[in-house]
């Protein structure tokens, strides 16, 4: 509301001023060469009158209203005509400065982009519909990009200056955040975000956007609730984290069910879920949680499984052990790019936690306690499609011996730029079947592999 006090107009917003306008702003016609000279303009005269503690307790809609009716305000007294549109734009632009994420407010809006990567000031890249598009946003300056950032760090309790310039930080929706300043990076700083997704991704949706066929669908939920200890694995960005929740919704929602991740993403639907999130150190260097620490301790809290989001340290081998200590159907995502170096990956993990034991005994751990790797590739379509469903299968000599029971194969590429394949069943008999039988799956297994029944 704007009202007139001891010669003066202000803005109230419940008991305190929100800003203080002086009666007299001298008129003067301004020639703006565009719309961005025009926004700066404006925002220099805006911003210094707006309590920022008082900013920050209203709500974002408030706010936008009432930085609205000033933006036309100073517009005016300005001699500068803005339509309506164009008022609702920049107060919407200065909302987003105030208290969001600047420029990248409509990206974070938009359910259609995943990625958001911020090289520099004047470089803003999304990933909408598994392709990477330059876009025409901007920060002011260099600065600007670090305020972002450390509005996003301060939100979560952490610290990023010159000092301590690198952080990885969740936003209020779970999306991921790595941000990195000068002087490690010379073009201003670099914010790359991760978005969470707010729509829960089921196998069935997965298989209309032709990441996997139906076939291959119904074997991983079946796997899932025949509790397969499974490793999902893939490059950066090719979809380990929602694979890995779509396939969680098989899991017997009686069970009590442990997660562990450096920031939580899985959204597990079951009622009984205890989410666990790793801490990083101080400034001081000192109060970090890791998730080897994480796992150890989860395996005390009478778990009937444990989902580690991501093995990529010693906590391997600390999983290995539940997998093989009737923890079964435990799930975990790795970074490999085929079925046999995620194997390789992982022994290489196992060593990292015990140098002393011998090789032969940790690929016999690892052969004993993995039943299933799920290999998942962004292609070059932006498509992200299953590859490859592996069962382990034994040892033989020093290997480990592991067989397809579904791949991708290639056919070629349609007018539209799109790759076209099919996803084909080895229609091999797998040695999991007597698992499956246990829990009266087995004959549907077997069809998903168009195989004959028992």
């Amino acid at each position: 509301m704007i009202q007139s006090r001891f010669g003066r107009r202000v803005v109230e917003t419940g008991a305190r001023e929100l800003v203080v306008i002086p009666d007299e702003v001298p008129a003067q016609i301004v020639s703006f060469a565009n719309r961005t000279e025009t926004k700066e303009r404006i925002r220099a005269l805006l911003m210094p009158r707006i309590d920022p503690a008082v900013a920050a307790g209203m709500s974002r809609y408030d706010l936008r209203e009432e930085v609205r009716k000033l933006v036309g305000e100073i517009a005016t007294s300005q001699r500068v005509h803005l339509n309506e549109l164009e008022e609702d734009v920049l107060a919407t632009e200065l909302t987003d400065d105030m208290i969001g994420l600047g420029p990248l407010e409509p990206f974070l809006e938009d359910d259609n982009i995943t990625d958001i990567l911020v090289n520099g000031p004047y470089d803003v890249f999304v990933e909408r519909d598994g392709i990477l598009r330059k876009t025409d946003a901007r920060f002011r300056d260099a600065q600007h990009v670090v305020n972002v950032a450390q509005r996003i760090a301060s939100a979560v309790g952490r610290r990023i200056d010159e000092a301590s310039p690198m952080v990885d930080a969740r936003l209020a929706d779970g999306s991921r955040v790595n941000i990195v300043l000068p002087p490690l990076v010379l073009n201003g700083g670099c914010i790359s975000i991760r978005k969470f997704s707010r729509q829960s991704i089921s196998l069935e949706m997965m298989v209309r956007q032709h990441n996997l066929s139906a076939e291959m669908a119904r074997f991983l939920e079946i796997a899932a609730r025949a509790r397969f200890n499974m490793l999902i694995s893939g490059g950066t960005g090719s979809g380990k984290t929602t694979l890995l929740n779509a396939i969680s919704r098989g899991i017997d929602p009686t069970q009590r069910i442990i997660t562990i991740e450096d920031a939580v993403e899985l959204r597990l639907q079951q009622p009984h879920v205890v989410q666990m999130e790793t801490r990083a150190a101080n400034i001081e260097g000192v109060g970090s949680v890791p998730q080897r620490e994480l796992v150890r301790n989860a395996l005390r809290m009478r778990p009937d499984r444990i989902i580690v989001g991501e093995v990529r340290g010693g906590e391997a081998f600390d999983m290995l052990q539940a997998m093989n200590t009737g923890h079964d159907g435990s799930m975990s995502t790795i970074h490999a790019n085929s079925p046999r170096d995620a194997l390789y990956r992982f022994e290489n993990m196992v060593m990292m936690a015990n140098v002393n034991l011998p090789l032969r005994a940790i690929r016999t751990q690892i052969t004993s306690a993995l039943n299933l790797i799920v290999q998942i590739e962004r292609m070059r379509d932006g498509v992200r499609r299953i590859q490859n469903i592996v069962e382990i299968t034994g040892m033989e000599g020093e290997v480990i011996t592991a067989r397809d029971l579904f791949t991708f194969e290639y056919r070629g590429d349609s007018r539209d730029g799109r790759i076209e394949g099919v996803f084909e069943p080895s229609r091999v008999r797998p040695s999991l079947i007597a698992r499956a039988n246990e829990f009266g799956l087995g004959g549907e297994m077997l069809q998903t592999l168009d195989l004959p029944g028992d």
